[in-house]
C-alpha cells in the first residue's frame, strides 16, 4: 500500500498542551489511555469488517454535511479500517490520509485498497504537523480521544482556511453511550451532547451543523476564512 507507513515520521510530529476535560454523563471520570485504546483496538482489528453493518444512504450524507466534495483533501482521524474510504472517492476526493493509533486497523486497511489517492499513517492525529486539509472528519471515534478539546485544537490547526472540522457517529449519542459501557469502557470517555461539542469548537472554528439526532450525531464547523 503505497504510503503505509509503520511510525510517523521523524520531525512531523509535533507536541500540543492538553485543555479541559469534558464530563459525560455514564462515564464521568474515565481516564481515556492512548496505549489502552491501540491494544483495544488492535485486538478488534481481525473481525471489525465483519461486525458492522453500515448504511451507504446514511454514510453519504453525513460526508456530506463534511463538506467533502471533488478535489478535496481529507483526513480521516482513527480511521480503522477505512470504513469511510469508499465514499470519499466515490465523491471524488483528490487525496485521502488516514491516521490510526492501530497498527492492526491499517493493515486491515492497507489490505484493502491500493487506490493511490489513501495514503495511510499510524500514530497519534494530535501529533500530526504541517496539513493543509480541506475537510477533516473524526468518525465514530470521539469517545476514545482523551480530550476532546485539544483534539480539537490540533486537527483545526491542519485545516485550510475554509476548511471544514467534522465530529460525526452513524448512531444516536444514547446508543453509542450505551454500546461503549457494555463492551469499551475502559477505552471511551463518552460522547458529549452535540451542544456542549459544538462550544469546544469555538474560537478556532465556526459551528453550523449541530445535530444529536435519533440515528446519527453531526458536529461540523469551518475555519474562518483570512481576510486580505
Amino acid at each position: 500500500m503505497r504510503g503505509y507507513s509503520k511510525n510517523i515520521p521523524q520531525g512531523g510530529l509535533r507536541r500540543r498542551p492538553r485543555s479541559g476535560k469534558l464530563k459525560v454523563k455514564g462515564v464521568d471520570g474515565v481516564r481515556v489511555d492512548r496505549e489502552k485504546v491501540r491494544d483495544f483496538f488492535d485486538g478488534c482489528a481481525a473481525g471489525w469488517d465483519a461486525g458492522r453493518m453500515a448504511d451507504p444512504q446514511k454514510l453519504r450524507a453525513i460526508l456530506a454535511a463534511a463538506g467533502v466534495v471533488p478535489g478535496a483533501r481529507v483526513l480521516d482521524v482513527a480511521c480503522g479500517t477505512g470504513v469511510l474510504f469508499p465514499y470519499y472517492l466515490e465523491l471524488g476526493a483528490e487525496s485521502v490520509t488516514g491516521v490510526d493509533i492501530s497498527p492492526e486497523m491499517l493493515k486491515a486497511a492497507a489490505a484493502k485498497f491500493s487506490d493511490p489517492r489513501i495514503r495511510l499513517v499510524c500514530g497519534d492525529a494530535q501529533e500530526l504537523a504541517g496539513g493543509e486539509y480541506d475537510c477533516v472528519v473524526v468518525f465514530n471515534a470521539l469517545p476514545h480521544f482523551p480530550d476532546p478539546a485539544a483534539l480539537i485544537v490540533s486537527l483545526s490547526a491542519l485545516l485550510v482556511p475554509g476548511g471544514r472540522l467534522t465530529v460525526a457517529h452513524d448512531r444516536c449519542r444514547a446508543s453509542i453511550n450505551g454500546w461503549h459501557e457494555q463492551t469499551a469502557s475502559s477505552v471511551s470517555r463518552g460522547l458529549p451532547d452535540a451542544e456542549s461539542l459544538s462550544r469546544l469548537f469555538v474560537p478556532q472554528l465556526i459551528p453550523d451543523t449541530v445535530l444529536d439526532g435519533d440515528d446519527r450525531y453531526i458536529v461540523s464547523g469551518t475555519k474562518a476564512k483570512e481576510e486580505h
